[in-house]
């Protein structure tokens, strides 16, 4: 019999460096223009792929959007959103919301939808019995792990979510019973950040981190 393989080591300097990386990991809004490299949203997404998924059913499903028309049929969705979002706001939120920068579509040069196949075959329905909502939980680990990844490349990646997941499905073509997660854009950040840009603009900040553990 052949003995285990022994796992790598992390030491000191890595366990430093990856806290650097999760500071570092930013909701990006504004992009320069400049292509990526070839291959690189492929080599992000099977590096995505390496997520734990409930049951090891791998639920993601990516959605490269290239075509000009789908492009516009997504930001008609933002921005419809976006005008009756701003539309519950009042006073001097309403304003802060406005002046808010919430999409990168303009100059990000790769954009993608992520979806959740809800009850894939893979898997043979392990631990969803009770608990479906796994299956969109694990292709949000999948998004988490490609953010990481493209941070450490000194690529920036944004998460738009004021769409409707209707139309988003409508205008992608995909199967209706796919669970939307969030749209993408994808490119590299005008500017680098350790705190969050809506912490930057005023709209809320972050509470210590004991304030969320609850103990029973």
């Amino acid at each position: 019999m052949s003995a285990a393989r022994a796992g790598p080591l992390f030491d000191d300097a890595f366990r430093e460096n990856l806290g650097d990386l999760l500071r570092w990991r930013r909701d990006v809004r504004r992009f320069r223009p400049d292509p990526l490299p070839p291959g690189t949203l492929e080599r992000l997404v099977a590096t995505a792929s390496l997520a734990p998924s409930v049951g090891l059913c791998e639920p993601w499903r990516f959605v490269e959007v290239a075509d000009a028309k789908r492009r516009v049929a997504v930001r008609a969705s933002f921005e419809r959103e976006n005008r009756a979002a701003l539309g519950q706001q009042a006073g001097e939120r309403a304003a802060l919301y406005a002046g808010l920068k919430l999409a990168g579509f303009d100059a990000a040069p790769v954009q993608f939808a992520v979806f959740a196949e809800p009850d894939p075959e893979q898997g043979h329905g392990l631990g969803r019995r009770t608990m479906v909502e796994t299956a969109a939980y694990s292709a949000v680990m999948a998004v988490h792990t490609l953010w990481l990844a493209a941070r450490a490349d000194g690529i920036g990646l944004g998460w738009v979510s004021i769409l409707d997941p209707a139309e988003i499905g409508q205008a992608l073509d995909v199967p209706k019973h796919w669970t939307f997660i969030g749209y993408f854009c994808l490119g590299y950040p005008v500017a680098s950040a350790d705190t969050p840009e809506l912490e930057r603009a005023g709209w809320e900040h972050r509470r210590p981190a004991a304030e969320r553990l609850i103990r029973r």
